[in-house]
């Protein structure tokens, strides 16, 4: 059984109601120990800065955070690496899912787990988000960023 505590990353607190795809934000404000509206701001700018292409969401180039951030963009990589964190690969091409996510095939520490377009924070175990986003130990993780 995943270990599962609601934390919302001091979404509410910064005076946001109801439900919106901002993992990112909530999973770089619990592990980051950062202010919610703080990481919003910065992540939205960063949106609202970045090359459109034929492939972008239709909130890229829009001051947003709230419909997800685009992780692969050189931006989002220079923030989360200012922040002190450092990217760790668990699934390569052809070699399927090796890590789960679960207490037992994740590091102990503060890290910010990337599967299957989610992001969610794990303190020692125990998932950090608004919702068990485990499915009941099955779920992939593609990678996390660990403090170093």
């Amino acid at each position: 059984m995943t270990n599962f505590t609601f934390n919302d990353g001091g979404r509410a607190e910064a005076g946001y109601k109801g439900r919106t795809g901002d993992c990112v934000t909530r999973a770089v404000a619990i592990a980051a120990s950062l202010p919610y509206q703080e990481v919003y701001d910065r992540l939205a700018e960063g949106n609202a800065t970045q090359r459109k292409t034929k492939r972008s969401s239709k909130s890229c180039g829009k001051r947003t955070a709230r419909k997800g951030i685009s992780t692969r963009r050189k931006w989002f990589k220079d923030y989360i690496k200012s922040l002190g964190f450092r990217w760790v690969s668990t699934m390569g091409i052809g070699t399927g899912c090796k890590v789960h996510l679960t207490a037992e095939e994740l590091p102990k520490g503060t890290i910010i787990c990337r599967v299957s377009r989610h992001y969610t924070t794990v303190i020692d175990g125990v998932i950090n988000d608004t919702y068990d986003c485990s499915r009941d130990g099955t779920r992939c993780v593609y990678g996390y960023w660990t403090k170093d």
